[in-house]
């Protein structure tokens, strides 16, 4: 079976409209496009703490900062946001009520800060803005680690892994990523990146503000994931796991045998099997009905083949379950950390070498009933000033192959590339 989208909440979202932002009188069409209510462009103040989110089913475009939520791991999110909405006075009604709801990202250190924050309002045409700069020549790609560091560390992991068969506590799969810095000649439009990155309308595309960086300059986080943490709409849940990727190619024939041969090998359905069990043992709890097909599915973007399984849920007591405590739930997955957890983030911090910051951690929204949706932030750069930092990574396990691996970052890397200016760089 192959699946060329990936859908958030399955058809029932698709023609629904729904309270999106919490405000009976404010509807937003989700499936059929934003809201026609607020059609101005936003003051040039409030694009600094814009927030985008754009998936096949759903359209979410905010600008300026109301209300940040207080910072806390992720241990504490389901607390703070309901803590939050339970103090939220009601707006009062007005021709453009504000939303009642949080945007914004998780780290992927679930010990970090979140980012989170209430926007001042919705907005439709923020995106169609002219670039505030043309877009740079890229000076410079630097791969930290280099190529061979990474697959030293990979070496490295696959050695850890198999000493830990004998103890308490196996590492069955380890995910070590590698970052890539781009330096532009000048200032790189993190609005231009986001609209270039709609090559692959599979992908929900994403950008959200970090708070300021060097000089003053707004950090972002732009990118287009290919994968679903978490929704939740009324009592249904849903996440939508990718683990077992194989790079594309411009071959008919080739791209047909990736595919192929991705569905057919074994180690990458052991790692993408490793990754619904620890979704699906999470949820249970919560759950009076959880299902999975019996295996995985091909899930095509515009530069890799990815294994899916599609997770759906039915929530004892939806109105104690946010969406945002389902993703600090879940978040990390051993889709991007490993298996176990804890012990392969350990292993992360000791072989990476550097803070993943924001990378492999999610970004989305939750609104005052508890409804949302959170994807993981994979396929981004973070943006300040002239600098962006580009992140891949890949999933280690026995059998894994140090050069493959490689190559498979390789590969994640080139759907910002090419909304950069870079074709087919070789990192």
């Amino acid at each position: 079976m192959i699946c060329n989208s990936l859908s958030a909440a399955g058809t029932s979202m698709e023609s629904r409209v729904a309270e999106f932002w919490g405000a009976p009188d404010l509807s937003v069409q989700i499936g059929g496009g934003a809201s026609e209510r607020h059609d101005a462009v936003a003051p040039k103040d409030d694009m600094d703490w814009a927030f985008g989110l754009t998936t096949p089913e759903l359209r979410l475009f905010t600008t300026g900062l109301k209300q940040r939520l207080t910072p806390g791991p992720a241990a504490t999110l389901g607390a703070r946001v309901r803590r939050f909405f339970a103090d939220l006075p009601v707006a009062p009604e007005t021709d453009e009520p504000s939303p009642r709801l949080l945007v914004g990202a998780l780290p992927f250190d679930r010990c970090a800060d979140d980012c989170l924050f209430l926007p001042e309002r919705a907005a439709n045409r923020i995106w169609d803005m002219p670039s505030t700069a043309s877009r740079p020549s890229i000076r410079a790609l630097t791969p930290e680690p280099s190529r061979a560091v990474y697959e030293a560390a990979v070496t490295q992991a696959l050695a850890a892994m198999r000493a830990s068969q004998g103890g308490a506590e196996p590492v069955d799969k380890v995910v070590l990523s590698r970052s890539l810095k781009v330096q532009g000649d000048g200032a790189i439009d993190p609005f231009a990146l986001w609209r270039d990155l709609k090559a692959d309308p599979t992908a929900a595309r994403f950008l959200t503000p970090l708070g300021e960086g060097q000089g003053g300059a707004m950090r972002r986080l732009v990118g287009a994931t290919p994968e679903l943490l978490a929704s939740k709409r009324g009592p249904a849940v849903f996440s939508h796991p990718l683990a077992g990727s194989a790079r594309r190619s411009t071959d008919v024939v080739q791209d047909e045998a990736a595919a192929q041969g991705l569905l057919a090998s074994d180690k990458d359905r052991r790692e993408h099997a490793l990754v619904v069990e620890a979704i699906m043992d999470l949820l249970a709890p919560y759950c009076s009905d959880l299902r999975a097909p019996p295996g995985p599915a091909l899930v095509s973007t515009r530069t890799m083949w990815h294994l899916g399984t599609r997770i759906e849920g039915r929530l004892h007591r939806p109105d104690e379950t946010s969406a945002a405590e389902l993703a600090a739930l879940l978040h990390p997955t051993p889709a991007v950390c490993g298996s176990p957890r804890d012990r392969a983030a350990e292993m992360i911090h000791a072989l990476e070498g550097y803070d993943r910051g924001f990378y492999a951690g999610a970004v989305g929204w939750t609104n005052a009933f508890g409804d949302g949706a959170w994807y993981v932030s994979l396929r981004c750069a973070e943006t300040c000033g002239d600098q962006a930092r580009l992140y891949a990574g890949a999933g280690i396990v026995e059998g894994s192959d140090p050069a493959a691996e490689a190559d498979e970052t390789s590969g994640k890397f080139q759907a910002v590339l090419r909304a950069l200016g870079v074709d087919e760089a070789s990192v």
